[in-house]
């Protein structure tokens, strides 16, 4: 009979006290594998150690966590992630609110409640600790609902929805629009997260909603 093993905690932040103080926490019940400082390292432990959660404290080395949650989705869609920010993030919050969030804690303030959202992630489930949920609470509508107005949409984000909804790939819309590749991959991620899309045929449902494209006859 094999043995049975703990479920694995990755633990990525910039802040090399508050990791151990996170692992503390979270030992013996659940397996540590690894505290990582910065993005380059997280993918880099995300692949060779597939964990099953992710403690993913955002501090000044985490430029935008949109592009790091798309990587990381680009690497493996089983990871559930736990978000710990100082302020609560209203973007965030907001994904939180539409149920793409699975963890949102707020640091210091709901450090002991760690464990318990390790648990309820694992399970499947949401976990936002009694801080988050009361900022939630006092969200502007147009940020819960489930799918934003195109007017909250930049004019470039537009674009960059109009040709993916065409079917150009991102080297014929960074072509186009005289961007890098990369840059265009930013928009797209960041368009999907805000619109609370998950596949390429929901930006093109929403484009034709929204009439930014016309459905072919």
């Amino acid at each position: 009979m094999s043995p049975v093993t703990s479920p694995r905690v990755l633990i990525a932040s910039d802040q090399i006290r508050l990791s151990e103080e996170y692992a503390r926490l979270l030992q013996p019940e659940f397996q540590v594998v690894s505290i990582v400082v910065d993005e380059p390292a997280l993918m880099v432990a995300v692949r060779e150690l597939k964990p099953d959660v992710i403690i993913l404290d955002l501090g000044d080395s985490w430029a935008n966590h949109l592009e790091t949650r798309a990587r990381l989705k680009k690497l493996t869609r089983m990871v559930r992630i736990v978000y710990i920010t100082t302020a609560i993030d209203a973007d965030i919050a907001a994904d939180a609110a539409r149920g793409g969030v699975p963890g949102y804690l707020r640091r210091s303030l709901d450090d002991a409640n760690l464990v318990s959202a390790v648990r309820e992630v694992l399970k499947g489930k949401r976990y936002l600790s009694a801080s988050i949920l009361h900022a939630i609470e006092g969200l502007a509508p147009e940020l819960t609902e489930s799918h934003l107005s195109r007017k909250t949409l930049t004019d470039r984000e537009l674009e960059v929805l109009k040709f993916l909804a065409e079917g150009r790939t991102m080297k014929e819309i960074a072509y186009i629009l005289m961007l890098t590749p990369r840059t265009v991959a930013f928009h797209k991620y960041k368009l999907m997260e805000r619109l609370g899309l998950e596949t390429n045929a929901d930006l093109v449902q929403y484009a034709i909603q929204e009439h930014i494209l016309t459905p072919r006859s």
